[in-house]
């Protein structure tokens, strides 16, 4: 059960990159520990390259890089030097063409550098996520009063420790010409649309990632090889379209849970580093299909 739970919460770092219609975004990630010195921020950066192989059947690369400060001020029983700085790369390499006329098939293999790099990079560093997903898109016909989308997959994810794929479902309707909503991972939102260039959101979304320590620390006897940041955060999120593909958005809000912990080869909780809930902040720009 433990590693079940620890998948939900490490699927949203595959599910995050598995939208193909952003091709690029430069973003800021922002969380102070509550009533502490300690903080997260994140800068990352992600581009994706679409090739039309044939008609509807398109090969995507790209890539994704993360770089995590934890910024620890406070006092802790160990050295915590080592893991300060977190960086995570991925290479996606996905393939999507169409079933039938009501039915897309993408697949998508992601393999993955997550570790502190204070040494030199070996395969506890390597992890690879993948999966595949069916999508019946609705959203472009004007035949039908509510447009919507549809996902179901098959996720794998190395992280977790889960030894075979994890389902998965993911449901946008567009309820009218200034309404919509999505229910899924690892985001649920309701949307109102104001015009052709704003739009405000209330969200309920999940966030975090999880890495290896290449200098592993011990505490109180036990050794500490990965380190996992989990978090389910709620609240308003703006975009802005400066032009039609172009968005400058917002997220801000406040988390519902936090998880920030060191862990053992076996993924279980070593020493949590925070766990009380804090502001929450998201910004970037990002250029979509």
């Amino acid at each position: 059960m433990k590693k079940l739970i620890l998948f939900v919460f490490l699927l949203m770092s595959f599910l995050s990159n598995a939208q193909l219609t952003d091709l690029a975004r430069l973003e800021y990630s922002f969380i102070p520990k509550n009533k502490s010195d300690d903080q997260y921020t994140r800068i990352r950066a992600l581009v994706n390259y679409p090739v039309e192989v044939k008609e509807d059947t398109y090969f995507l690369i790209g890539a994704e890089y993360n770089n995590i400060f934890l910024n620890l001020n406070d006092t802790y029983p160990f050295d915590t030097s080592s893991l300060e700085n977190i960086t995570v790369i991925d290479l996606n390499l996905a393939y999507t063409h169409k079933l039938n006329e009501i039915w897309r098939v993408a697949y998508k293999v992601t393999p993955r550098l997550a570790s502190t790099l204070t040494e030199k990079i070996t395969s506890k560093d390597l992890f690879l996520n993948g999966g595949v997903f069916f999508i019946k898109d609705r959203t472009k016909l004007t035949t039908i009063r509510k447009p919507y989308r549809l996902i179901l997959g098959l996720t794998y994810n190395t992280t977790a420790g889960i030894p075979f794929p994890l389902p998965l479902i993911s449901y946008f309707s567009q309820i009218n010409e200034n309404w919509s909503y999505t229910v899924g991972v690892p985001k649920m939102n309701v949307k109102y649309r104001f015009d052709e260039k704003k739009n405000l959101q209330a969200f309920v979304g999940l966030d975090g990632y999880y890495a290896h320590l290449q200098r592993p620390t011990s505490i109180q006897g036990n050794q500490v090889d990965n380190i996992s940041l989990s978090v389910v955060v709620a609240g308003l999120g703006y975009e802005y379209l400066l032009t039609k593909y172009l968005v400058l958005y917002t997220y801000a809000g406040y988390t519902l849970r936090l998880n920030n912990v060191l862990r053992n080869e076996e993924r279980e909780n070593v020493f949590t580093l925070d766990d009380v809930n804090s502001f929450y902040l998201r910004t970037g720009i990002k250029f979509r299909l």
